[in-house]
């Protein structure tokens, strides 16, 4: 029997696309399943190869799986991730439909509730995780790509310690945003390492409110430092655009 209802609408490949993706979403295929070939899927499907290798690139495109070359090779489902969010946001932001005081709005908006969830959910592997990261804040940042990862390592912490999936989905698009931000205008904007023990030590504490305050101090005071970066830079260049 087959898995499939033949395709009778105009968009061929979208349709191709849309029961394939409702396919992974449903657990039919899991991450690192191969998806049938291109030729199986055209018979099951009743459509042309051409509609299945545009749909398969479309599915690809929006990262539910990856293609592989070689005698082994084809189109293998992937295991979803945050990652294609932020990729989304950063095209927008490199598009300029997105700019730094919406970022820093949004940053605001958002990184306290974090803050505040985190500190009612605190384990000792997170109590030990935040630790360590405030402690690397601390070390040479002999590149600026390596102070980036070490000074957004909290974020990402509280960000899975709140426990919501959709507030840390932000927030890692929020920092995802904010790194190609910093490295595509290639100024520093200048990130202490004093503005996270604050919100570390009430998050630790359990005092859930304190750690929302500290993280909105914090938020303010980054924020009008992105802004002053991205203002030096449009000075500068009169863009966003990397070269």
């Amino acid at each position: 029997m087959s898995r499939f209802r033949p395709i009778r609408q105009l968009r061929v490949s979208e349709e191709v696309a849309e029961q394939l993706k409702q396919s992974i979403l449903l657990g039919h295929f899991k991450a690192g399943d191969k998806l049938p070939s291109e030729r199986d899927l055209a018979e099951e499907f009743q459509v042309s190869r051409v509609a299945v290798r545009e749909a398969l690139r479309s599915l690809e495109n929006t990262g539910f799986i990856e293609t592989r070359q070689g005698a082994t090779g084809g189109a293998f489902v992937t295991d979803l991730t945050f990652e294609h969010l932020v990729s989304a946001f950063v095209d927008l932001f490199l598009a300029e439909k997105i700019s730094a005081p919406e970022v820093g709005q949004v940053r605001l908006l958002v990184e306290p509730e974090v803050a505040r969830l985190a500190a009612l959910n605190v384990t000792p592997e997170y109590a030990e995780r935040l630790l360590e990261a405030l402690k690397a804040e601390e070390m040479p940042e002999p590149t600026l790509p390596e102070e980036i990862d070490r000074k957004t390592a909290v974020h990402f912490i509280l960000a899975e310690m709140c426990g919501n999936h959709l507030l840390e989905a932000l927030v890692r698009s929020l920092m995802g945003l904010t790194r190609r931000m910093v490295m595509a205008v290639g100024v520093d904007p200048q990130h202490p390492a004093g503005m996270h023990p604050p919100v570390v030590k009430a998050v630790l504490a359990g005092k859930a409110e304190v750690a929302a305050a500290a993280m909105r101090r914090h938020a303010v005071e980054f924020g009008k430092r992105l802004l002053a970066m991205e203002k030096t830079y449009r000075e500068k260049t009169g863009s966003l655009r990397p070269e």
